[in-house]
């Protein structure tokens, strides 16, 4: 499985707006249902997924990082959004500090390993300093998804 697969540049917003969680989560959101991946009778009980999952404990994994996700029954396959926020975004992290890289994804009730994969996925290619910064420096959706698609390249081929 690929991230750089999945998302898409209508799927990738690299100036968020909201600066606190529940807002990200809309943020991002939005951006699913504006791409037919999420319907949008269905955005209020989706962002409601996600938050409840945050509930358990925060996904501001540290070091700038957020994967908020959830599994339901208002996708199709396994979706994924991301974000990039310029000012910082209060996550709750485990760490204490600002959010600035947010992938939030959403799979079916019944799809346990593409999301569980998925979520390995991104917290290996975001554990390297360099593309964590490659990802912020991005100025537009075009770029984040060549430097992703080079990224996985380089370490999956």
């Amino acid at each position: 499985m690929k991230i750089g697969d999945i998302l898409t540049k209508d799927t990738v917003k690299v100036d968020l707006e909201k600066t606190d969680k529940s807002g990200v989560v809309g943020e991002l959101v939005d951006l699913l249902v504006s791409a037919d991946k999420v319907p949008g009778k269905d955005k209020k009980k989706v962002i409601g997924v996600i938050l409840e999952r945050e509930e358990l404990g925060s996904t501001g994994i540290g070091q700038g990082i957020a994967i908020p996700h959830g599994k339901c029954g208002y996708v199709r396959d396994l979706v994924i959004a991301l974000g990039i926020s310029r000012k910082g975004i209060d996550f709750d992290s485990l760490d204490g500090e600002p959010v600035y890289i947010v992938f939030l994804l959403l799979a079916t009730t019944s799809s346990a390993g593409p999301h569980l994969k998925a979520l390995a996925h991104i917290s290996r290619l975001l554990k390297d300093e360099f593309f964590r910064q490659t990802l912020k420096n991005c100025q537009d959706a075009k770029q984040v998804l060549d430097s992703i698609k080079k990224e996985e390249e380089r370490r999956y081929s």
